[in-house]
């Protein structure tokens, strides 16, 4: 199957703007869809939006730049962002970034610019997603173990002989044994580096504290 085309949404009150970026995207074989306002994006973002970079102007009536990142964050939608400011919004760019968009451009900005930001945003929000959904995937597996199965993993994951384990759970070694494959068949795995792994995905502390 071919793979799937890249997908960019553009968000500018300036038709000029909007007309050619969707021209440069398009000629890169991207789909694209273009808004007229953040209000607009954002309602279309109610709806299960593909995954796809925003080119999004970050002076605006009504909602701007910002504002609607910020709106996408609180909706955890994962489409990453890159700003396109004017010379003056170094100062809002900046503080775009802090919150989460992946760049900014600078207008006049060239195509090799807008392409280069977009394929990166793209290649960085791909990556988030699948963090995200192995974290998801971990943390579920972890919800699965009993109390005691989770007191054995934290000792497994900082490194704790199960004799160790065991004198600081009050327990017997070889009840620690039990729980210990008793977690990682609920795990699904079969090493402890696989252990390691979804521990860490779900947030469980490694540190031994």
């Amino acid at each position: 199957m071919p793979a799937e085309a890249p997908r960019g949404y553009v968000v500018d009150d300036e038709e000029a703007v909007r007309s050619s970026l969707s021209l440069l995207l398009r000629s890169a074989g991207y789909e694209v869809a273009t808004f007229g306002s953040g209000d607009a994006f954002l309602e279309a973002a109610r709806t299960d939006l593909p995954f796809g970079c925003v080119l999004l102007d970050i002076r605006m009536p009504d909602l701007d730049g910002l504002q609607v990142q910020h709106a996408l964050t609180e909706r955890r939608l994962p489409h990453p962002v890159v700003m396109i400011t004017a010379h003056g919004d170094v100062p809002l760019a900046v503080r775009a970034m802090k919150a989460g968009a992946c760049d900014f451009i600078e207008k006049p900005f060239s195509a090799e610019e807008i392409l280069r930001a977009a394929a990166a945003a793209l290649e960085s929000g791909a990556c988030a997603q699948h963090d995200a959904r192995a974290a998801a995937d971990a943390a579920a597996r972890v919800a699965t173990l009993s109390p005691r199965e989770t007191d054995v993993l934290q000792g497994m994951v900082a490194g704790r002989q199960n004799k160790v384990i065991a004198l600081d759970l009050g327990i017997s070694p070889r009840t620690v044994e039990i729980h210990r494959g008793n977690l990682m068949a609920k795990l699904g795995v079969r090493s402890l580096s696989e252990v390691v792994r979804i521990a860490i995905a779900a947030g469980i502390r490694t540190d031994g504290h």
